[in-house]
């Protein structure tokens, strides 16, 4: 029997049926704070220190996926000058890709309502050491291109968003259209895993051929880039990591506990940014080990071995 002090004012009595078993003995409920069903923007009394409910807008991330690419024998179109140091060349060395951009088209699936297909191209700049002779290799760069598609979420909606920014008469393709989610893509440099140098193929197949470059990624070579299909070719494999969504603009209700100030005072006041030598040189640690050299790996410090 509890105390009259340590009875609970609401218990369930085992009789009642509440969706589970019950017990022979009462069950003891906390007190719960009654949620509104509605919070409207505004100050809020709550004692987690939240401050006010503040509708803000930004993207809601509608689906994503991550993607893990080996791709294999990508075909490298060198700049002029680097093609004519290829067709000399009896060896290559693989040297760095770097990811100069990445562009996206996204079109409604008409059979699966709310569904979108997401085209991605990205853009490589890709360099070698090709070996000519017995001289010291000569550097080639040159574009490589991947295109892949993939299947994501992004629900449906049929308003047009206009804005105050907007030009007064825009052109025709600027004007707002269906009202789609946009594309993000997120991507690191790839890996370099392979590449190869080849002979031109006697067939001059097109099905090689490049087209629709943006004339940006052009002029990031400094030089015309070659699209023929004569003289030999490089090939690189490559290991690409990248995240892809969808995003569309929404308006979110969500707690503020204040406004965020920088607690980070600004320095070089006045202008002078000079600070003391010999104040800086104080918070240097002594270089013990640069005097006492460390013993070797398993040593213990004896240096008689005869432990």
């Amino acid at each position: 029997m509890l105390p009259q002090s340590l009875r609970p004012s609401l218990f369930f009595s085992p009789g009642i049926d509440w969706g589970w078993k019950a017990l022979p003995f009462p069950i003891l409920i906390r007190e719960v704070t009654n949620m509104p069903e509605k919070v409207m923007p505004g100050p809020v009394s709550d004692a987690a220190g939240i401050r006010e409910a503040v509708c803000v807008h930004t993207k809601k991330i509608m689906d994503a996926c991550r993607d893990k690419d080996c791709i294999e024998d990508l075909r490298v179109y060198l700049t002029k000058s680097s093609q004519c140091a290829l067709d000399r060349a009896c060896n290559v060395k693989a040297g760095c890709a770097e990811l100069l951009y990445v562009s996206t088209n996204v079109d409604p699936i008409c059979f699966n309502k709310g569904f979108y297909t997401v085209d991605v191209r990205y853009f490589y700049r890709i360099t070698a050491d090709a070996f000519v002779g017995a001289a010291r290799p000569v550097e080639v760069s040159g574009l490589a291109v991947f295109d892949k598609r993939v299947i994501l979420f992004g629900g449906e909606g049929s308003s047009k968003t206009f804005t105050s920014d907007m030009a007064d008469c825009p052109d025709l393709q600027n004007l707002p259209q269906a009202n789609q989610p946009m594309a993000v893509v997120e991507a690191v440099d790839p890996l370099t895993l392979g590449m190869k140098l080849v002979d031109a193929c006697d067939c001059h197949c097109e099905c090689c051929e490049l087209s629709d470059v943006p004339p940006c990624i052009c002029s990031c070579f400094g030089s015309d880039l070659d699209f023929g299909s004569e003289g030999k070719r490089l090939y690189v494999s490559l290991g690409q990591f990248s995240l892809i969504r969808l995003e569309r603009d929404t308006q979110l209700l969500i707690p503020v506990y204040d406004y965020c100030m920088p607690e980070k005072e600004c320095t070089c006041d006045g202008g002078s940014c000079e600070e003391d030598p010999c104040e800086i040189f104080r918070h240097v640690k002594f270089p013990v080990n640069e005097f006492f050299p460390a013993d070797r790996p398993g040593a213990d410090g004896c240096g008689c071995g005869c432990c």
